[in-house]
């Protein structure tokens, strides 16, 4: 059923708040992915803050030229039966929770990517961000790599106080 202008409006004013707020929206083609996949790949990208989205190219263009900093994207590779994903909160989670899905639905593939400040990045950039860790991951990294010389600290201070106490064992066992 064909949209009213109205409805067209608004979802170019929706997709472009979208844009607007998102520091990174992953373009991929989804042509032969069915309903039950796709609402499974929504539920899996909403766990990450990720909103996927399938909206016709030349509204998506409009709301790009609705959006200040993104009238000068290129919107050449913007063809053919496409899905948007979307997140404000981390750059790299859109690109994740895309290529997890397209591990078990190949039907899926990558187009590019626009960034928060209007550049188009290409499928190789978007495989390549999808690869990184995510920010949970990184943080949980960075704590174990403080962590470890400070364990190291205790394990020799406790080691001192285990021989001290092995000595005073060893000498109680003699009596």
């Amino acid at each position: 059923m064909a949209l009213t202008k109205d409805e067209k409006n608004q979802v170019v004013a929706d997709v472009a708040e979208l844009l607007a707020s998102s520091k990174l929206t992953v373009v991929a083609e989804y042509q032969g992915t069915g309903v039950k996949q796709m609402q499974e790949l929504r539920r899996g990208a909403r766990e990450t803050g990720t909103v996927v989205k399938v909206v016709k190219n030349r509204l998506v263009r409009q709301s790009l030229l609705a959006t200040d900093t993104l009238k000068g994207t290129d919107t050449s590779a913007l063809t053919g039966q496409l899905l948007y994903a979307f997140n404000a909160d981390d750059e790299v989670a859109p690109a994740q929770a895309l290529a997890n899905f397209a591990k078990k639905n190949p039907t899926i593939e990558f187009v590019g990517a626009i960034t928060a400040e209007g550049q188009f990045m290409g499928v190789d950039d978007v495989k390549s961000l999808a690869a990184l860790p995510s920010k949970d991951q990184l943080r949980a990294q960075l704590v174990g790599t403080l962590a470890a010389p400070l364990t190291g600290f205790v394990n020799v201070l406790s080691g001192n106080l285990r021989g001290f106490l092995n000595v005073l064992t060893a000498k109680a066992e003699q009596s």
